[in-house]
């Protein structure tokens, strides 16, 4: 046989192979990724790691060469939405959006979450930060955090807190706060922020605890007062009003939105996404977005994240047990 025809022999044994499903490595496997990509938001379109999904997800379509789907499969708080991401294919193609409530606050207040964000969930990238804000009626017997200390150790339990949802974030900051500096109180859960604020401007409760985007509107229209918010230093928006580390040393509570996988993704595509997404939060389309949604972006390692959650969770845990709350 001559060299002509090995060759044409050669060619037709790679066509049957292909028709016939054949593993040819250098025909039907393309780097990573070579189809679309999904995000699982855990929560309604509206809410803001949708947003926040929404705004990435442009870019890091151009970024990766491929398609970025944005998928709400929202109830139960977010847990079921996480539930599918732990639940996927580890292979890259499907991502989950969470953040700190989902993450590191309901595996210690959840009897059945139906996953272990510890385990069953690698982190990919942190994206952005928010703060929480502490926001008192007009009419209170207090005006700084000082003061309502204060009045609330002179009166004990009769301070009231609303915030959205038993077990959630800012209830577990709050108490958090409240061991730190040795007052108590009492909480008054509601369904939504919204609901919070209406019973704050009405005089119902006497302070709220809350993510800053909910209470803007109400703020900016004098008809709640602020505080102090919960970042490590003074926010831009807000430059006179004080941390609670400045009346709490070290104290800070921060909303922490990012991107996970589910558990056994490869490394090499977690850098992947990684890179897309920390190139899609540096873009000016959306980093001038950001500050209008009280939130400041984070460019950091998925290891980055990986610590963070660690000393999170952990943090979390230890004021469940500390407060003797029990999982519902």
């Amino acid at each position: 046989m001559n060299l002509l025809s090995k060759k044409r022999r050669l060619i037709l044994q790679a066509g049957a192979g292909s028709l016939l499903g054949f593993p040819l490595t250098s025909f039907s496997q393309g780097a990573y990724p070579n189809r679309p990509i999904k995000i699982i938001v855990p929560f309604p379109p509206g809410n803001t790691i949708d947003i926040l999904a929404r705004l990435v997800q442009g870019k890091m379509s151009s970024v990766l060469g491929q398609s970025v789907i944005v998928e709400n499969i929202s109830g139960a708080g977010g847990r079921i939405g996480m539930a599918a991401v732990a639940r996927a294919n580890p292979d890259g193609y499907t991502i989950g959006a969470g953040q700190s409530g989902t993450l590191w606050v309901q595996p210690h207040t959840t009897k059945d979450s139906q996953f272990d964000t510890s385990k069953d969930l690698v982190r990919i990238a942190l994206s952005v930060r928010n703060f929480n804000v502490l926001v008192r009626t007009n009419n209170t017997p207090f005006s700084t955090l000082p003061e309502m200390i204060s009045w609330a150790k002179a009166n004990p339990g009769k301070l009231t807190l609303g915030t959205n949802g038993e077990g959630g974030f800012p209830h577990l900051w709050f108490e958090d706060l409240a061991k730190q500096a040795g007052f108590t109180f009492t909480f008054v859960p509601y369904k939504g922020a919204t609901q919070v604020a209406t019973d704050l401007v009405s005089g119902q409760i006497m302070v709220a605890a809350d993510g800053v985007s909910a209470m803007v509107p109400f703020i900016n229209s004098n008809q709640i007062k602020l505080v102090a918010v919960t970042s490590e230093a003074r926010a831009p928006q807000f430059p006179n009003t004080p941390t609670v580390a400045e009346t709490i040393p070290d104290f800070s509570a921060a909303g922490e939105f990012g991107f996970v996988g589910p558990a056994k993704m490869s490394p090499e595509h977690i850098r992947i996404l990684n890179n897309a997404i920390n190139t899609a939060i540096q873009s000016p389309e959306v980093r001038e977005k950001l500050p209008g949604l009280g939130l400041t972006p984070i460019v950091q390692s998925a290891e980055y994240f990986e610590q963070v959650f660690t000393k999170q969770y952990e943090r979390f845990g230890n004021i469940v047990k500390a407060i003797g709350y029990q999982p519902k």
